[in-house]
């Protein structure tokens, strides 16, 4: 191994990546330092630029890949390595199984510093490409340009057209203002290739306009296809406006809703298509006004003998299949008789309180978000369950000692909170509480264990599953039970 100094940055040649840490980057260890690397497999060898250095650690980027780890694989996507998805292609599924599984092991013990069982298998997801339900893109006027691209076979600077730079896809690691624009995804099921380059092909033939990133302004800004295991599709456009705080115009509307019917016409899997305005600085569809314009006002997805509303601006799990894994061990824990008060805390639409309804005398569901609560209730009403009531509003503000005095001590608790994990005024409440048994699902087992370290103090852990929701990613979702001691 050796140091050479380029323009100030420190490169270190024939670096072996020996693990992959828990952010899915390559890890080394440089005189004491932790090194970590993006896009490497263990068994690497590689030179690396630092790109930052701090006291305990490193970042940094690969410059030449000198020798393959004997586990690499041929990534099977065309975008891999610039686009910021699917960051673990190059590493076999099995392989991406079992970091996840030693992920989920390392930060519950290192950071809870908890007692566990041991830890159940994860479940691998059965498909690993075509496996979500749903994929946002974004329009720019200003693509990312490749490397590649730049330059002329004679190596002169190459010149774009107008219509060169346009592009419709996803944004570049850590560059929001850039956009890679997308030739093939492998993460929906077809026809969302498809419906994506018709939109792109058509906006470019009607002359409309892509969004300025910079200035946030521009007519085409965002585009969410949404799909059921059925094969229906949803299609949501989402349009700019002239400047933030406007609104679009007669016309722009009537072009948006002329490319949705061309779209459907094109695609009649397309059973709904909504047009959203959002006139804000920023991507969030919340406060947006919705215009439904043709088909059904939802898709729907069944479990079992559920079946949910799924709207534009719902949640739903995006591993549609493996959601479904992952409910069936949370009632597995849960272990319910059909005498307990249940409470399923951040539920979100109400999926999994309504999954385990049936098996549950009464149903508290509590969520921040009240269009999400709003599709609780009418999925309930839809499904008949008429033991289950939801709530909506902040997590630690609801769920109070007066709240479970009037709808009653839970016997169960199901927790699902987003990755931050649970306010700490919560988890006294829940203390206070004192349910027999509780299931925490995560999608962060590192928030995950900070939480679990505080309920430990009343409760033991007795079963811990990892499941794979997202292949080709770190990310990884964990199921902990906890009963009381």
């Amino acid at each position: 191994m050796s140091r050479k100094r380029n323009k100030d940055r420190q490169i270190i040649e024939n670096v072996s990546i020996e693990a992959v840490a828990a952010e899915g980057n390559g890890l080394a260890h440089i005189d004491g330092k932790v090194l970590f690397v993006p896009k490497c497999v263990p068994g690497d060898v590689v030179n690396v630029q630092i790109t930052r250095s701090r006291k305990g650690f490193m970042q940094g980027s690969v410059l030449k890949l000198v020798k393959e780890s004997p586990m690499r694989q041929k990534p099977f996507c065309p975008h891999y390595g610039v686009c910021g998805g699917c960051t673990w292609q190059a590493l076999p599924y099995s392989k991406q199984l079992e970091f996840k599984q030693q992920q989920v092991e390392d930060q519950l013990t290192r950071i809870g510093h908890l007692n566990l069982p041991p830890i159940s298998p994860i479940l691998g997801s059965e498909h690993i490409q075509d496996y979500r339900n749903k994929l946002e893109y974004t329009f720019s006027d200003r693509r990312w340009i490749l490397a590649e691209e730049r330059f002329n076979p004679d190596g002169s600077e190459r010149e774009f057209g107008a219509e060169e730079l346009v592009g419709l896809g996803f944004h570049i690691p850590q560059m929001f203002s850039k956009v890679l624009d997308i030739k093939e995804c492998r993460l929906q099921k077809e026809p969302s290739n498809a419906i994506r380059l018709f939109v792109r092909n058509y906006a470019l033939r009607h002359g409309l306009g892509f969004f300025d990133l910079y200035r946030h302004t521009g007519f085409l800004r965002n585009l969410m296809i949404r799909s059921n295991t059925a094969g229906e599709f949803m299609v949501n456009l989402v349009i700019g406006t002239p400047s933030v705080g406007a609104s679009p115009s007669e016309e722009d509307i009537s072009k948006a809703k002329a490319l949705l019917g061309a779209l459907v016409e094109k695609f009649p899997g397309t059973v709904s298509t909504y047009l959203i305005i959002n006139n804000k600085a920023n991507d969030s569809y919340d406060g947006c006004p919705l215009i439904h314009v043709s088909g059904s006002p939802f898709i729907t997805e069944k479990m079992e003998d559920i079946t949910f509303r799924i709207g534009p601006k719902s949640f739903y799990q995006t591993n549609s299949e493996q959601a479904y894994r992952l409910y069936c061990k949370v009632r597995e824990f849960a272990a319910l008789s059909g005498t307990e008060v249940l409470y399923d805390l951040y539920t979100g639409t109400g999926t999994i309180a309504l999954f385990l309804a049936k098996n549950a005398a009464k149903v508290i569901g509590i969520e921040y978000v009240e269009e999400a609560v709003a599709d609780a209730r009418t999925n309930a009403l839809d499904n008949n369950v008429d033991n289950a009531e939801f709530f909506a509003g902040d997590m630690k503000d609801v769920l109070s000692d007066e709240f479970i005095a009037e709808h009653g001590k839970p016997d169960t608790i199901i927790l699902d909170p987003p990755r931050a994990g649970i306010h700490p005024s919560v988890a006294q409440v829940i203390l206070r509480a004192s349910p027999t048994r509780m299931v925490y699902v995560s999608c962060n087992p590192a928030t995950q264990a900070r939480d679990l370290q505080i309920l430990c103090g009343q409760y033991r852990i007795t079963r811990v599953q990892p499941v794979d929701m997202f292949p080709h990613t770190q990310h990884v979702e964990n199921i902990v039970l906890l009963e009381k001691c």
